[in-house]
């Protein structure tokens, strides 16, 4: 039996939003460029890689990518939202003794990420926060809590209010505690997102995602 349930990217998007967290453009064009590297190489695994060995060795290497910008870029949120996303997608691929701890690392780095800029990537770490703890089980078994993740969620929602994945997120938080009907109007908004050109891999995903969440709620709504 899984700890984890199943991602929603998810990450953070994403995130993100890649399971969480969006490549918004910041006072540094060089980090933005490996920032944007990383965002497109996590949509390219999770949406276009099949093989799940492969999926999960190429995640792998991302999150080491990725823990390399953060450590070229210190002190920035930007890197360390997309370590966080990426090990976020680890802990969801990884077997049943390795997923709280790579689940546990994911929030740790995401809380860093927070403490240094909330408001990075347009509300990109909050989300992805919020993610994690309405995923992860609560006590005993995890640190998930629907309380913190409902108060993670509704902050990304006043940063990224029209936002795709901080729709497609909230909806998605609103169908695990059975509120389908409130989830609709969640995702309904989602699909209004303007279509990203820029990201095209992870917009038609993260769209794909947001219809499958529609049928959901149509299908216990009747």
């Amino acid at each position: 039996m899984q700890i984890l349930k199943k991602w929603g990217s998810t990450a953070f998007a994403i995130i993100a939003f890649g399971f969480g967290g969006s490549a918004n453009a910041s006072n540094d064009p060089a980090m933005d460029a490996q920032v944007s590297h990383i965002d497109n190489e996590w949509a390219r695994i999770k949406y276009q890689v099949k093989d799940s060995d492969a999926r999960v060795r190429q995640m792998d290497a991302l999150a080491k990518q990725a823990a390399a910008v953060v450590a070229r870029y210190p002190g920035r949120a930007e890197p360390l939202l997309w370590q966080g996303i990426a090990t976020s997608e680890e802990a969801a691929m990884a077997n049943v003794f390795h997923q709280l701890s790579l689940a546990t690392t994911a929030r740790d780095i995401l809380q860093k990420a927070a403490k240094i800029d909330p408001k990075a990537a347009k509300g990109g770490v909050v989300m992805s926060l919020g993610v994690l703890y309405y995923k992860v089980p609560g006590w005993p078994v995890g640190f998930g809590s629907k309380e913190k993740a409902q108060h993670y969620l509704q902050n990304a929602l006043v940063l990224d209010p029209d936002g795709l994945d901080a729709n497609y997120f909230y909806g998605d938080f609103l169908i695990a505690q059975g509120d389908y009907a409130k989830a609709k109007l969640y995702l309904a908004r989602a699909l209004k997102a303007p279509v990203n050109p820029h990201r095209p891999v992870w917009d038609s995903g993260r769209r794909a995602d947001v219809r499958e969440l529609i049928a959901k709620a149509d299908k216990h709504l009747g």
